[in-house]
């Protein structure tokens, strides 16, 4: 007692600047296969981005979509509320049909060349066939790796013949079961050039997981009093 003894507040700090990521979604028809279960492959996408956004409040994060061109949806944000909107909001038709995998990417690491964070991430989510697009996937991934953006890239769906809504122009909106085809090998290589990882998603929990993924590996110290 003669001591007074006090209680001491004990301070601890840890640094952290974040990560800056760039989500870059493929919106072109053939994501319209319903064969990952939960929807089709947009819908599955769109989902998963949504838990992996909620479960990222330090970090800015962009949005971008792409078919045959490539266009921001939403820049590097903290407001993931508005980001989560405009995510919902990305759906079909608001690019010419194609798949320009090499724009996607190359549009998002452009979201990312003035970041002054120590790491920046592009997670590019496409089907993996590569058909339009003024920039070569392989050019993207040398720009991405010259900028100094690690790229994860995920392959959602498989080949087989699955149900894909479509649009006739006698009864609207209506399914058919079509062939439809992904490709890997150019995401294999981005993935390889960047220092990045590639995944493969068939089916919504294997996304829900590859997600899981990115958000351990990439994860910052936060500063904290």
């Amino acid at each position: 007692g003669a001591a007074r003894p006090q209680q001491g507040i004990e301070q601890s700090e840890v640094d952290s600047r974040g990560v800056d990521i760039a989500l870059a979604i493929d919106i072109s028809p053939s994501m319209r296969a319903s064969d990952m279960g939960g929807g089709d492959r947009l819908a599955v996408a769109r989902a998963t981005a949504h838990e992996f956004i909620k479960g990222r409040p330090h970090d800015r994060i962009g949005l971008v979509g792409f078919a045959a061109t490539a266009f921001t949806m939403c820049p590097l944000t903290l407001d993931h509320e508005t980001l989560e909107e405009l995510l919902e909001q990305l759906d079909y038709g608001l690019a010419e049909d194609g798949t320009a995998i090499g724009m996607g990417l190359a549009t998002a690491v452009q979201r990312l060349h003035e970041s002054r964070t120590p790491s920046k991430v592009a997670v590019l989510l496409t089907d993996g066939e590569n058909n339009r697009g003024a920039i070569d996937p392989l050019t993207a991934a040398d720009l991405a790796h010259a900028m100094g953006v690690r790229v994860y890239t995920i392959l959602v769906g498989r080949a087989s013949v699955a149900p894909v809504e479509v649009v006739d122009p006698v009864l609207g909106r209506t399914t058919v079961m079509r062939a439809v085809n992904v490709d890997d090998r150019p995401l294999i290589e981005i993935a390889r050039r960047t220092g990045g990882q590639f995944f493969r998603a068939d089916e919504a929990a294997k996304l829900t997981w590859i997600y899981t993924e990115i958000d351990h590996m990439e994860r910052a110290p936060i500063r904290a009093l």
